[in-house]
């Protein structure tokens, strides 16, 4: 079972990102899944919250939570948002599966003044081991799929993230090396283990070089 956060309501990984949003708002879920972050942005921090979701029944799940929702393709419909329409853009465990994530990216941080963005790390030391011994692509409890049916197209380190964002202007706020429960690691991300010991991250991001 994937354990929640101290509040008991979400996944730990969601609670950090939570953290990272000023209460009232503006905030666009990019992959919202089934709502669960919205549902909780829009009761504890009563932000003006709304989704894209690829999948309907994702799309269905959240909107059964009272959470507004519509289908739609990170790669081709943010290009429909205007300029500066939310605070925050949000894209949880799902840069990994777009086609096109330096676009991707490019447009959370147009159509808002900051993003968040968390992904697995792909370089962990327990997927590096499994490749040297197994020789097969790893299986785990955040990356859960066979490589014949996974979402995940663009394998991506906190290295290579970290690189993305300095070719592109942008400020890193805040980040977070978490273990593969989501929880923080006492390392900062930028430091060399991080990009062996981590599971995942999260990163609060804005336009620019911002002192």
């Amino acid at each position: 079972m994937t354990p929640t956060g101290p509040t008991g309501a979400i996944r730990y990984d969601l609670q950090l990102i939570a953290d990272m949003v000023t209460p009232g708002a503006r905030v666009l879920d990019v992959g919202c899944g089934e709502g669960d972050l919205l549902s909780y942005l829009r009761t504890f921090k009563q932000v003006d919250g709304r989704g894209i979701e690829l999948s309907m029944a994702g799309v269905r799940a959240a909107v059964s939570q009272g959470v507004p929702v519509i289908q739609g393709d990170a790669d081709t419909d943010l290009s429909d948002y205007p300029d500066g329409a939310f605070d925050y853009a949000i894209l949880s465990q799902t840069l990994q599966a777009t086609e096109r994530p330096r676009d991707v990216l490019i447009n959370m941080l147009r159509i808002a003044d900051r993003a968040i963005v968390s992904f697995p790390n792909f370089a962990h030391w327990r997927g590096r081991l499994h490749l040297l011994v197994r020789g097969r692509m790893p299986v785990s409890e955040y990356l859960p799929y066979e490589w014949w049916e996974t979402p995940n197209i663009h394998f991506c380190t906190i290295r290579d993230f970290l690189k993305l964002c300095r070719e592109l202007d942008l400020t890193v706020e805040r980040a977070l090396a978490l273990d593969e429960r989501g929880r923080p690691e006492r390392f900062p991300v930028n430091c060399p283990i991080a990009n062996f010991m981590s599971a995942q991250a999260v990163f609060l991001l804005a336009r620019g070089s911002r002192r």
